[in-house]
């Protein structure tokens, strides 16, 4: 037994359409995370994903995560501050979790390419008696990290296909899926704005729509 230990990841930062989850989980058992074949989930087909998170469920800890919508997104895009987004929520994350379990180390897969300065965003507001290690390429290198980044990944997944019956589909929301970029539009093009599931912050929207607001010019 190593104690609890702690990894949060998040998944969907990058897609014009739909939200951003992060997810925190703790284990005390590292090696049985390795055993089960747990990895970043960006390297599992969904099978292996919905497979995973059925297990982990039974043997984690500890499991929460935040839903944040293209809305909260696009108010700190335009201040230019998502990795502050990324700080708050992770915070949120870490002292509820911390009022539930007692975790010595969390890992976190940080957006920074200064991971100290991430962490130290972090611990400015964390209250509790934890070690915080931020890391770019935690989700690849931090077995506990994978397993958050598959809780983010499967819990994203399964809001993007609520999302495709009620809005049509919209393929995977990335701006670089043809998909995507047909549905945005059509919707624009019938409906003369952006549809509420988009991230209008995004260059991608901003410019489909003003394109489509020229034309009346």
């Amino acid at each position: 037994m190593q104690g609890f230990i702690g990894g949060i990841d998040e998944a969907g930062r990058g897609p014009v359409i739909g939200p951003m989850v992060m997810a925190i989980v703790v284990t005390n058992d590292m090696n049985k995370l390795r055993e089960i074949g747990v990895k970043d989930s960006k390297e599992l087909s969904p099978e292996s994903r919905s497979r995973l998170f059925i297990i982990l469920k039974s043997i984690l800890n500890y499991i929460d995560y935040e839903i944040i919508e293209p809305v909260i997104i696009d108010r700190y895009v335009n201040m230019n501050a998502l990795n502050i987004l990324e700080v708050e929520v992770t915070i949120k994350l870490i002292n509820k979790a911390l009022s539930n379990i007692q975790v010595h180390t969390i890992y976190i897969d940080s957006p920074d390419p200064k991971p100290e300065r991430f962490r130290d965003m972090i611990m400015e507001r964390v209250s509790g008696n934890v070690n915080v290690i931020a890391m770019n390429k935690a989700d690849k290198l931090i077995p506990v990290v994978s397993a958050a980044s598959i809780v983010a990944k499967v819990v994203r997944d399964s809001i993007i296909e609520r999302l495709h019956r009620e809005f049509g589909d919209f393929g995977s929301g990335y701006p670089s899926d043809p998909r995507t970029i047909a549905f945005l539009k059509r919707w624009i093009e019938k409906h003369g704005d952006l549809p509420p599931i988009v991230r209008r912050s995004w260059s991608t929207a901003k410019k489909m729509l003003s394109n489509h607001l020229d034309k009346y010019l």
